[in-house]
């Protein structure tokens, strides 16, 4: 099924929810989180427009572009470190404004909601319920470890497990992973350019690009 840009509004059936980004708003405190390593290694901090330029998954990949060289130590000591203080302080990062009142709008209009998220998946639990929308989602699909290497097989499994009509489904994600997500998916895709990276860099896929989540509400 080809990824198309949407110019109006469209009857999704089922909406995959991406979470970190997308849902919750934690890009602030993933660039805070991300300069104590820097500022540990005396590497030089991250701008919050150049974090938006180099993240990306896998995350591995996005440590190396931020600095971190893997011939002085392994990857798992600052993937470790930065895991720690993200899961100190995540529950401090607030929803997007309007996220919940959308999840609600898609509720009323009988719409299945599912996460699939890069989040290990106790974590993700547990952010969602410190939010109170576990109650939304008919699946909350997490990853088994919090090296963020790709979220397609389980995707599939997603698809596979709860008899989503992959003509009828999107996911919204952030991310260009989101996207390439989608489209091994089959399915369409919907990214938000208030999450991990930037705007220019979205709209170098085929996906429908959206400042916020707010503006979803105009086309769902």
């Amino acid at each position: 099924m080809p990824i198309f840009r949407i110019q109006k509004k469209i009857s999704f059936t089922s909406i995959i929810w991406d979470w970190n980004g997308t849902l919750l708003n934690d890009s602030d405190f993933c660039v805070k989180t991300i300069n104590t390593l820097l500022a540990d290694r005396n590497l030089p901090l991250l701008s919050k427009d150049k974090y938006k330029e180099v993240f990306t998954f896998p995350v591995k990949k996005y440590y190396e572009k931020s600095g971190f060289d893997f011939t002085k130590e392994d990857f798992a000591v600052p993937a470790q470190q930065f895991i720690d203080r993200y899961n100190a302080g995540v529950f401090q990062c607030n929803l997007h404004t309007t996220a919940k009142h959308i999840l609600k709008v898609l509720q009323a209009k009988n719409i299945r909601q599912f996460v699939l998220s890069a989040m290990k998946q106790d974590m993700l639990e547990q952010t969602l319920n410190h939010h109170q929308i576990t109650n939304f989602f008919e699946v909350i699909a997490g990853l088994n470890d919090h090296y963020a290497v790709s979220k397609i097989d389980q995707g599939r499994l997603l698809l596979s497990n709860s008899g989503i009509n992959k003509k009828e489904a999107c996911i919204i994600g952030d991310t260009i992973h989101d996207f390439e997500v989608a489209t091994e998916l089959g399915i369409d895709c919907i990214l938000i350019a208030n999450g991990h990276q930037s705007k220019k860099r979205l709209q170098s896929t085929t996906a429908s690009v959206f400042n916020s989540i707010e503006e979803l509400l105009e086309i769902l």
